[in-house]
C-alpha cells in the first residue's frame, strides 16, 4: 500500500497559524510560536512565509474563497428552513476564521490587504442577505412591504454576523471562543440573524422557525 506523501510544509504552517490565531488572537502569536508549535526553524518558516501578514493574507484568501463560494446559495433558498441551514453553515465558516472577526478592528489598523478587501467582503455578505430576502419575498414565505425595507434589514443581518462572535467574547471572554463552546455560538447567532425576520415573516414560516430554534435549544 503506497504511503501518503507528507503534507507540504507551507500546508502545516497555514493550520498551524488558524488554529493558534483562533485559540489565542492573532496579535498574541508570533512566528517563534508558530514554528514552535511545528517543530520547525524559524527560517524555514520565514523560507515559506517571510512575515506573519503574508501567513494572514494567506488565510484570508482561503476564507474569501470559500465565503464566496456559500454565499451564492442564498438567492436559492425557499422557507425559513433552508434559511436556517444556510445561516448556520455561514456561521460554521466564520468559526472556522473566528480569529478574524475576533480581531477585526486590529487587523484592518494593521494590514492594508484586509483593510482594501474586507469592505469588498461585506458587500458580498450585504448582497447574499438581500439574495435571501428577495427569494424568500417570491415564495411568499416572507410579507415585507415595501419591498425597499429589504435593504437595511441585509444590512443588519450582516451587522450581527460580522460582530456576534465579538459579543459573544465580551460575554464570556475566557469561554465564548473556545471549541467547546462553537455550537452554541453558532446557534445563538443564526437564531438572532434570522430573528431580524420574524416580523416580517408568513404566520406558518414563523412558527416553523420558531420551532426550529427551540428544538435546538433543547438539543443544547
Amino acid at each position: 500500500m503506497a504511503k501518503k506523501a507528507p503534507r507540504r510544509t507551507a500546508e502545516r504552517i497555514l493550520e498551524s497559524s488558524l488554529a493558534l490565531f483562533n485559540r489565542f488572537g492573532e496579535p498574541n502569536v508570533s512566528t517563534t510560536a508558530i514554528a514552535a508549535d511545528l517543530h520547525i526553524s524559524a527560517g524555514n518558516l520565514y523560507y515559506h512565509y517571510p512575515a506573519k501578514e503574508e501567513i494572514v493574507n494567506a488565510l484570508f484568501a482561503r476564507y474569501d474563497e470559500a465565503l464566496s463560494g456559500l454565499l451564492h446559495a442564498g438567492a436559492d433558498v425557499q422557507d425559513v428552513e433552508d434559511a436556517w441551514f444556510f445561516m448556520h453553515t455561514l456561521f460554521e465558516l466564520i468559526w472556522q476564521y473566528r480569529f478574524f472577526y475576533r480581531d477585526l478592528n486590529n487587523l484592518l489598523s494593521c494590514n492594508r490587504r484586509l483593510e482594501e478587501q474586507f469592505p469588498v467582503l461585506l458587500q458580498a455578505k450585504t448582497a447574499a442577505m438581500h439574495d435571501l430576502l428577495q427569494a424568500l419575498r417570491r415564495r411568499g414565505a416572507l410579507q415585507m412591504e415595501p419591498a425597499d425595507a429589504m435593504q437595511p434589514t441585509a444590512t443588519s443581518m450582516v451587522v450581527v454576523l460580522t460582530y456576534w462572535l465579538s459579543f459573544e467574547y465580551v460575554r464570556a471572554p475566557r469561554q465564548a471562543l473556545e471549541p467547546e463552546s462553537a455550537q452554541a455560538a453558532l446557534l445563538h447567532g443564526a437564531r438572532h440573524v434570522l430573528g431580524l425576520l420574524m416580523p416580517y415573516l408568513e404566520p406558518t414560516q414563523r412558527a416553523h422557525l420558531a420551532r426550529l430554534v427551540g428544538a435546538y435549544d433543547q438539543a443544547g
